[in-house]
């Protein structure tokens, strides 16, 4: 059986990764002809990292990021609102979170899959169900291929969802966010942690990545498909004024060319994911907001649990059977980092809700990442 993977980022090549570490039979295709050193930053949590350390990457990923073992959330200031270290998510799991390039995580993904299983430069354009069973699908440049199984992995404005479902929408969230890689070395104190400021309905959040590479972040509200009409680091640089001055360092430190904008949104939660033999996976099935950190890792679950499914049980269509694994804990992550969007943004009752923020038992919040970060490693039909 054949399984076509249709976008070669991060939930792409993880799903090829472990077809190839399972021994099922793939192919992957991307629409860039090469891959770009593009992006900014992404946080790999427990979840996330128990599924690369089992596709046996994760010492490569450590060695290229940054750990992160304290989470901070507060002021402007930098007065904690919420500050949590990760001893005892270390203890369980054996490493808490790291922070790493987008562009270094997809190019070691890449490079670990065989050249003659990834295909660049072949954009999808449709695809046909054909009266065998086989699924046909065209490329942009004219050229078609069979397969068993499509895979639709291409992100949140996915053209594989787009004909499967042509009623889906992107949802947008009513803000904006900047993202950059400041040059920069930071004091020690900043080394492992991930930092996230809240201020009048704006929010600026700050991780290393690499040894003088900060990863930032900075969150306003606005209107959908805005640019920015005159210099963005001076716009920034204005807007964060009143922040803690590791704020203006970091925009300052990093070049104009750097700096990217994108609207935040993500997809109103679908019915299903799948119809026959195709499937959505990552962002083009269930794309999340960024607040919870958790859309790379969960398209990184989506290809541990489908890979282990299909190898438990060949020549059987277990797309139905991985939505049931994994449609409660991807929808609550949705709606739960949709909900902290609106919450961080609050133009009224900032000071009851740092209240709550500030006095919320450590024991909770614990709780609640130590379900975040289970992974299943007994996958099987139930």
């Amino acid at each position: 059986m054949l399984y076509t993977i249709i976008g070669a980022g991060i939930g792409g090549l993880t799903t090829a990764l472990a077809f190839e570490r399972n021994g099922i039979d793939f192919q992957i295709f991307e629409q860039t002809p090469k891959l770009l050193e593009v992006g900014a930053g992404i946080w790999l949590a427990p979840n996330a990292l128990q599924v690369l350390d089992h596709l046996d990457v994760l010492e490569e990923v450590q060695q290229k990021g940054n750990t992160i073992d304290r989470i901070t959330l507060g002021k402007a200031d930098l007065t904690p609102l919420s500050d949590n270290y990760q001893n005892n998510i270390k203890d369980i799991f054996g490493y808490t979170t790291v922070a790493i390039h987008r562009a270094k995580l997809q190019k070691l993904l890449f490079d670990k899959i065989p050249e003659n299983k990834i295909h660049l430069g072949k954009g999808f354009h449709s695809y046909e169900e054909l009266s065998n069973g086989k699924i046909k699908v065209f490329f942009e440049d004219g050229s078609n291929i069979e397969t068993d199984y499509l895979i639709g992995g291409d992100g949140i404005h996915s053209k594989v969802r787009k004909q499967l479902f042509p009623g889906s929408k992107t949802r947008y969230s009513g803000q904006t966010c900047w993202r950059g890689i400041a040059d920069i070395s930071l004091d020690e104190e900043f080394h492992h942690r991930g930092i996230e400021l809240w201020g009048n309905q704006i929010r600026f959040g700050i991780s290393r990545i690499s040894e003088n590479n900060v990863y930032w972040f900075a969150v306003a509200i606005d209107k959908q498909n805005e640019k920015d009409e005159a210099d963005t680091k001076k716009k920034l640089l204005s807007m964060f004024n009143d922040f803690h001055p590791i704020v203006s360092n970091l925009i300052s430190a990093t070049s104009r060319e750097h700096i990217i904008r994108n609207d935040i949104s993500d997809i109103k939660p679908l019915e299903i994911w799948h119809k026959n033999n195709i499937l959505l996976i990552g962002d083009a099935g269930h794309a999340t907001t960024p607040n919870m950190g958790q859309g790379g890792a969960q398209a990184i679950e989506d290809a541990y649990y489908l890979s282990e499914l299909i190898s438990k049980n060949t020549n059987k269509n277990i797309f139905e059977i991985f939505e049931q694994k994994r449609r409660k804990k991807v929808n609550q992550i949705v709606k739960q980092s949709w909900n902290t969007g609106r919450i961080a943004h609050w133009r009224y009752g900032k000071g009851l809700r740092n209240f709550f923020l500030k006095n919320a038992p450590k024991k909770m919040i614990e709780k609640q990442m130590l379900e975040m970060y289970q992974i299943d490693k007994t996958v099987s039909i139930p």
